[in-house]
């Protein structure tokens, strides 16, 4: 005769702090890994935080900038016209020739330049480089490369009409030649710009021709068994 309260042999207890009639858990970690994918959400995080650049950044505005500040002061450090003309000239200079084969290429991916050919003929070529998020530039550099591009050329338009109108003529080649350094890069780098933007249209379509050629050679196949059915049953 087996005595009250005392366990079965053979039948196991139950667990502790578990109530009768509840389902049976499990004793392992049902939590499953879950791998998440944050390249993409780093990379757009890194393309809109940083400055990828930051010494090209800051020539890319500091030449031109200098420029017009000293166009504007000049008279205040000194009375010499030829010196304040060969600084302004000198200033303009090294942002034409840093914005053209420096900043754009490493800002924005963009570059232009005039190649000669072997029979001596002279042409434009303009050039947008195709990279992936991680290479590219950042928002942030991208916005002060066209901000600066674009400002400045109508700060030296507003000098130029001013030194016109209050007859500062002497000033008038000095304008002139900043406007024409300045637009030179602008129209440059817009032409960069538009043909980016075609190659990537050419781009687009040449993957749905290549995309719809199976789907051609489907229907042709399609077609010639077809035939070759009714050919068969004449």
């Amino acid at each position: 005769m087996k005595q009250a309260g005392t366990a079965q042999p053979g039948r196991p207890s139950p667990l502790p702090g578990a109530l009768w009639g509840s389902p049976p858990q499990a004793l392992g970690d049902d939590t499953e890994d879950v791998s998440l994918d944050l390249g993409g959400e780093e990379e757009l995080a890194l393309r809109k935080a940083q400055i990828r650049h930051p010494l090209a950044t800051f020539f890319h505005l500091f030449f031109r900038v200098s420029a017009i500040i000293t166009y504007l002061f000049c008279d205040w450090f000194s009375n010499s016209f030829v010196a304040c003309f060969v600084t302004i000239l000198l200033l303009l200079s090294f942002d034409f020739w840093s914005v053209k084969n420096v900043t754009g290429r490493l800002l924005v991916g963009l570059r232009w330049w005039n190649q000669i050919d072997e029979d001596g003929t002279s042409h434009w070529v303009f050039e947008a480089r195709r990279v992936s998020m991680t290479a590219a530039s950042t928002e942030a550099e991208t916005r002060i490369f066209w901000l600066g591009l674009i400002i400045c050329p109508v700060i030296w338009t507003v000098f130029f009409f001013s030194t016109l109108f209050s007859l500062k003529l002497k000033w008038l080649a000095l304008v002139i030649a900043g406007i024409s350094l300045q637009t030179a890069n602008l129209y440059g780098y817009i032409h960069c710009k538009l043909e980016g933007q075609k190659s990537i249209g050419r781009i687009t379509s040449r993957f749905f021709v290549t995309a719809d050629i199976p789907k051609r050679q489907t229907r042709i196949s399609d077609d010639c068994i077809e035939e070759h059915g009714k050919t068969g049953t004449r």
